[in-house]
């Protein structure tokens, strides 16, 4: 019986595939005992009358030394530049879910039922007006902000219109207008925008996604 079973098993184990041993990879990095053993070859080979220059030795020994630091110096900078990546990506998820002023003519009016932004005057304003706007362009708000001095000049909108009655959440438009030196003229402004997503990108450093589209986080002048 026990024969019957022993030939069976054999039978099997022919019919089966060869198992495939994997290469053995080898290291073809030199190593200082590699630069010894070249050392010990090329004593043993040299001109008895000529013998190498202890300066030539020293100077051979101290350039492999040096070469070989230089590498194990790269592979740690690779594993610092990982551990920094890593460690932005880690800090660039805590900002989903903030606010970003970004440069725009668009407010995002939220469920809360308010908005900010800010407006960049180079010079004193005599009289500064915001005006808000619908999808339609149907003026919906103005704001009198009367006179203002020169720098970054804040602004808010309660989400109500000219009547009082609230807006509904969605995008406005935003115009500000500035009587400077007896001239009304149109001035930049920047809006907060909720920060939707965040890629950490080498090349570009940390960007930010938003409605209006994706910023680098070095262009961002403030996140609330």
């Amino acid at each position: 019986m026990n024969s019957e079973v022993s030939q069976t098993s054999s039978h099997i184990d022919s019919l089966r595939w060869p198992d495939k041993q994997k290469p053995v990879e080898k290291d073809d990095t030199l190593k200082q005992e590699d630069f010894f053993a070249l050392l010990t070859q090329q004593l043993s080979y040299q001109d008895p009358s000529k013998p190498a220059d202890n300066d030539q030795m020293i100077a051979q020994m101290t350039s492999f030394t040096m070469a070989e630091g230089i590498s194990n110096l790269n592979t740690k900078f690779e594993s610092l530049s990982a551990s920094m990546t890593s460690n932005s990506a880690l800090q660039a998820s805590t900002l989903v879910g903030k606010k970003a002023l970004l440069e725009s003519d668009t407010l995002e009016l939220s469920a809360s039922g308010s908005a900010r932004g800010s407006i960049v005057s180079a010079k004193p304003t005599e009289k500064l007006v915001v005006n808000i706007y619908d999808e339609s362009n149907q003026l919906v708000r103005s704001i009198d902000m009367g006179e203002q001095k020169a720098g970054a000049i804040r602004f808010e909108w309660d989400g109500k219109n000219g009547d009082g009655e609230p807006m509904p959440e969605g995008d406005y438009e935003i115009k500000a207008e500035a009587n400077i030196n007896g001239e009304f003229t149109s001035l930049p402004t920047a809006t907060f925008k909720n920060i939707d997503s965040v890629n950490v990108n080498g090349a570009n450093g940390i960007i930010i996604n938003t409605k209006a589209g994706a910023v680098r986080l070095t262009d961002v002048a403030e996140i609330a």
